[in-house]
């Protein structure tokens, strides 16, 4: 905070900004402090720590045309395409987007789900037991797939929690 307030006077003693403006990016810094200072933490004992999204399931009119065009314009890697499913992954950095061909009476393009990776998921066999522990607390419904768990959000949307392999 300290570095931005130097900044905001520097720029006013050197005529970048004037008078007003220097007032009203204070009032802005001081709002943003406030409301950082008293924003709850994250709790860092949780044993559902999401440290990515894992993937976002799309689905699409088309997925061939889908993924020739990330592909093509974007040069997104094509991994573990599934021509019977009519699905592929679709490979960005550490990132995945699953494209599939979705049923014919359904709007298309829509996200049918997100999947989170979850902190220490494939090191520690423990994580997988107390996540399963705290959905079953919460009194969530969960589905159990190969790969880790499928619960839905408060408004119904699905969301996958697992390893860095779903």
């Amino acid at each position: 905070m300290e570095h931005i307030l130097e900044k905001l006077v520097s720029d006013f003693e050197s005529g970048k900004m004037n008078r007003r403006q220097l007032i009203q990016s204070l009032a802005l810094a001081a709002t943003a402090a406030t409301a950082t200072a008293t924003a709850p933490a994250a709790d860092n004992n949780t044993v559902l720590k999401a440290v990515d999204i894992n993937h976002i399931s799309y689905q699409v009119a088309d997925y061939a045309k889908t993924r020739d065009f990330y592909s093509d314009l974007f040069g997104m890697a094509v991994a573990e395409e599934d021509t019977k499913r009519k699905q592929c992954r679709l490979i960005f950095g550490d990132s995945i987007i699953v494209a599939r061909t979705g049923p014919s009476n359904a709007p298309t393009p829509r996200i049918d789900h997100i999947s989170l990776t979850i902190a220490n998921w494939d090191k520690d066999k423990t994580v997988q037991q107390r996540v399963l522990a705290e959905l079953k607390r919460r009194d969530l419904e969960i589905r159990t797939d190969p790969t880790g768990y499928d619960i839905k959000d408060l408004d119904g949307f699905q969301v996958q929690i697992g390893g860095h392999k779903q």
